[in-house]
């Protein structure tokens, strides 16, 4: 089909090994693409002529633009100007790949509709072909290919064997996908249906239809994981939709969060989901609707990761749930720096961290959520010099949002779920004049009570530094700074150079390599002085964030 050159440039064996699509674009020299590079092929430009004797060759063009070679799974799709002529070409090299099912043949027993999810190019389709052949031939399902671009049983009337005994529709235009769909259902008694590449809303009523009717689904979309078709509208539904529900005010006291909340509307369409990462990297959710459920409320997801070893054996383990970040309204956090016992930095993916000034001295760097930066840290006493935490409820508040408020800060304060046992009440406003009870309850136990206007870390996080100051009877404005001094000079002398060597530590470790920012530990304003100096020889900014006692220095990647 390709031009004569292009073809005498791909005639080695070793050429079209790997191989995955020639591009012929018209004006430039013809390329191969293989995984990770690309190869030009030849000197000469493509022609006019040359576009021309491929389109002779092949069959019409479909109305997506796609063309194929009967009983190939090969796929030609074509570029055209604004006058509909054919300008370029891209010749994708289909190849049937036997094997790949073994990653999730356990799920194909089990009965319930899967969903493959992945960015372009990852091997959805290649895997689909395989599955609709095992489900035919090897647990002997009626199955039917909805084949709307013949990408998976290949071109022309009969289809390609690496389907097996699993038959084929055809669709006329792409736009009429989901009446495919219905009418396989319909007329053809299936128990399995494979769809490549549910893209739209009919698409996407049709799929719940069939699966309504008792019918399995395996099918294909484009999105990188599960918080991609949460988050977009047109496929939420094969997930169980999105719908905004307002709660009682006893259920939102009894949640610890606000009024409003969004819940799944409706049972997934898709019981089980994969996402692909790599053709040998797979994250398996068994529990779709438990999956939703959890990302609503702001945790976090843990698929069964599978991979394929070099011995061709499928390597399963559970992924730790990692802490989730801020939301994006909410301001970010930089989370501070200890400084001593550090060994190198090695950035590792993010790891479960219930309390980040936990950590014990000597402990290596990871990447904490977000991609802020999280290294071995000390105790942090309370401005007030006191290690014991602050006590404090929250009403209107999620404790999980408190506690990401006091970590991002490093704030030695304890979220409780009892007033009695609570030092601080931290309230939105309005919210304690719908519970009058709760507001005696607080001046009867004689707890300080303080209302902020909005939930945002920011304010949260003032809230909290208000309250520790009062613990202490420390007032910010009286002269903080004066009351952290250390009237022993040689001690002072040994915080000044712990704090110098926190900074170059800081600098050298994570700000130059990683190129993060760091917050350091809370300074007097004579150590922060030598800090930001230590900082500037480095060519790099420095700011000073918070207030009273817990001023500190934040430094910044060039």
């Amino acid at each position: 089909m390709l031009p004569a050159p292009v073809q005498d440039a791909l005639a080695e064996v070793q050429a079209r090994e790997q191989l995955l699509e020639v591009v012929l674009d018209l004006g430039r020299v013809p390329e191969a693409r293989y995984p990770g590079r690309a190869v030009a092929l030849g000197e000469a430009a493509v022609e006019r002529a040359d576009l021309a004797s491929v389109l002779d060759r092949l069959g019409p063009f479909g109305g997506d633009n796609r063309a194929g070679i009967e009983r190939t799974l090969h796929r030609i799709s074509a570029i055209r100007n604004r006058t509909g002529e054919v300008v370029g070409l891209t010749c994708r090299v289909g190849r049937a790949v036997f094997g790949t099912v073994g990653m999730v043949r356990d799920l194909l027993d089990s009965g319930q509709s899967l969903l493959l999810m992945g960015r372009p190019g990852v091997g959805k389709t290649t895997a689909l072909r395989e599955i609709a052949r095992v489900l035919a031939d090897d647990l002997l399902r009626r199955v039917i290919v909805i084949d709307t671009s013949n990408e998976i049983a290949g071109d022309g009337d009969i289809p390609h064997p690496a389907i097996g005994r699993a038959r084929r529709m055809q669709v006329a235009r792409p736009e009429l996908q989901h009446q495919v769909m219905i009418e396989a259902v319909e007329n053809h008694m299936p128990e399995v249906i494979v769809i490549d590449e549910i893209g739209t809303e009919l698409e996407a009523q049709a799929a719940r239809t069939i699966a309504e009717r008792g019918v399995m689904l395996v099918a294909t979309a484009h999105g990188n994981a599960l918080e991609n078709l949460i988050r977009n509208p047109t496929l939420s539904d094969l997930v169980g939709g999105i719908q905004s529900v307002t709660l009682g005010d006893e259920e939102a006291r009894r949640r610890r969060t606000q009024k409003t909340v969004l819940e799944r509307a409706a049972e997934p369409t898709f019981p089980m989901a994969v996402e692909m990462h790599s053709r040998h990297r797979w994250l398996v959710h068994r529990d779709v609707a438990g999956t939703v459920d959890l990302l609503l409320r702001g945790h976090s997801a843990r698929p069964e990761i599978r991979e394929l070893g070099a011995d061709g054996q499928v390597l399963r383990r559970q992924e730790a749930a990692p802490l989730r970040p801020p939301s994006p309204a909410a301001e970010r956090s930089v989370t501070p720096i200890a400084g001593s016992g550090l060994r190198p930095v090695k950035p590792l993916a993010p790891v479960p961290m219930p309390d980040p000034l936990a950590s014990p001295q000597g402990a290596d760097t990871d990447l904490g959520p977000g991609g802020t930066v999280s290294m071995a840290q000390e105790a942090v006493a309370s401005p007030t010099g006191s290690t014991e935490p602050l006590r404090l409820y929250g009403v209107g508040l999620p404790a999980q949002l408190l506690e990401t408020a006091a970590r991002g800060r490093g704030l030695p304060v304890e979220v409780v779920a009892d007033p009695e046992r609570a030092e601080a009440l931290l309230s939105l406003r309005g919210e304690l004049g719908r519970d009058p009870a709760l507001r005696r309850r607080a001046q009867l136990l004689g707890l300080p009570i303080l209302v902020i206007k909005s939930d945002s870390l920011h304010q949260l996080q003032r809230a909290m530094e208000r309250l520790l100051d009062r613990r202490g009877g420390v007032d910010a404005a009286d002269g903080p700074e004066r009351s952290r001094e250390d009237p022993d000079p040689l001690r002072r002398l040994d915080d000044a150079h712990a704090a110098l060597e926190e900074c170059r530590r800081a600098v050298e470790q994570v700000v130059l390599p990683l190129g993060q920012p760091v917050e350091l530990l809370p300074r007097n304003e004579r150590v922060r002085q030598m800090q930001a100096e230590l900082i500037s020889r480095y060519r790099l900014r420095s700011a000073v964030f918070g207030r009273g006692p817990q001023q500190r220095l934040r430094v910044f990647p060039a």
